[in-house]
């Protein structure tokens, strides 16, 4: 459901988060540097790992001394990088880790600041500089360069989860991670400067999406597609108030796994189709598949409700995605590595179910999407 909630986008690392879980707000942007017209989408994510454990360093959970002595992270970290293009131009991710002590939090509205990078509901704004050498350690997990931004944030369609990821529901740990898309259109405006390079950000072609996730785990099968890039076949035209998100999820019973299932939102000239287990009238059935080629991922979904139909197809090849490094806040990192690109493409049909059959509304092309996809081998595609 397209509502705001500044709530549930707040900083919520508190009772047993604070000993073993994490949050993340994530940003995607494109960014044009305007003497060439190149196009790079970028990404900068605030994540923040098991606050109690905190001291006055960064706790590395990769770090031989703390790995070897069972000891679980804790830090506050920033991460900003950018994705591989069309024209081979590789991806980059650099980190800044800071210890907890280092965070500054005031609620309502939220603003953080993390060392020299701050966060807020409207701005955004930091710099990460990795040496040669910082990148060579294997416990920082990150590549070698700088990245500055400053940017302005206007969040125009959000995506509410309903009650599945209230405090109750949290409180319980009902999924292992929990999502809210408070920004999944979103307009940046402002500079990136990657490597000495300025980049502009303006709101007509940024395609900018924000989002939150939060728990004790991550996602397993950690499957996100969003876009706000999207093109009607009815008019020709690129719609403006329209957005697609959709997020895997694992609910739980007690401490038992239940089956897999997609949270999806798709908004549509500001209507909204829905297919959220978690929100009565919404959901109904959801099947998908993602098939892995030597070149690409490629993604077919269907959701069903009483009132709607989608279709969404498409496709992102693997050079133009690239690794994202994360650990649990177990201290555990994942052997199967977590892809992801900006550039993903595809089709979504939208139709009215009416009695008797299904009445089309219209066909979009998806452009700029991003697509973070990790296997799991107890994953498989839903029916």
């Amino acid at each position: 459901m397209n509502k705001f909630d500044s709530d549930r986008n707040a900083y919520m690392l508190c009772g047993s988060l604070a000993k073993k879980g994490y949050m993340r707000w994530w940003h995607s942007f494109v960014g044009i540097q305007p003497d060439t017209g190149e196009a790079r989408t970028f990404f900068v994510e605030y994540f923040i790992i098991n606050p109690a454990s905190g001291a006055d360093q960064p706790i590395l959970g990769q770090h031989p001394y703390y790995k070897n002595r069972g000891i679980k992270p804790s830090y506050a970290l920033v991460k900003a990088g950018v994705f591989p293009d069309t024209c081979g131009n590789p991806g980059k991710q650099l980190h800044a880790f800071y210890p907890i002590t280092a965070l500054r939090v005031a609620q309502m509205p939220l603003y953080m600041e993390i060392g020299d990078c701050l966060y807020s509901e409207n701005h955004i704004a930091g710099i990460v500089d990795v040496s040669k050498a910082e990148a060579r350690h294997r416990s920082f997990m990150t590549d070698a360069g700088s990245i500055k931004w400053d940017l302005e944030v206007l969040k125009t369609i959000s995506c509410h989860t309903g009650v599945i990821a209230n405090r109750f529901f949290s409180a319980l740990n009902a999924l292992e991670s929990f999502w809210h898309g408070e920004g999944i259109r979103t307009m940046f405006r402002g500079t990136v400067i990657l490597d000495g390079v300025t980049y502009e950000v303006a709101p007509e072609n940024c395609w900018g999406y924000a989002d939150k996730h939060w728990g004790r785990s991550f996602n397993k099968p950690w499957l996100q597609l969003a876009s706000c890039n999207l093109i009607s076949k009815r008019t020709g035209r690129e719609l403006k108030h329209s957005a697609l998100a959709i997020d895997g999820c694992c609910p739980r019973l007690l401490c038992f796994p239940l089956r897999r299932r997609l949270m999806i939102q798709l908004t549509y000239t500001g209507e909204d189709f829905e297919y959220n287990f978690a929100r009565p009238g919404t959901f109904s059935r959801c099947k998908w598949k993602i098939k892995e080629t030597n070149k690409r991922f490629i993604w077919r979904i269907m959701a069903q409700n009483k009132t709607s139909v989608i279709k969404i197809s498409g496709c992102c090849t693997k050079e133009q995605m690239m690794k994202l490094h994360y650990e649990a806040p177990d201290g555990t990192k994942s052997k199967a590595p977590l892809l992801a690109g900006g550039m993903g493409i595809g089709t979504i049909e939208i139709y009215r179910r009416i009695p008797g059959g299904r009445q089309w509304i219209d066909t979009l092309t998806i452009n700029n999407a991003l697509w973070e996809y990790q296997k799991d081998k107890s994953f498989k595609n839903s029916r």
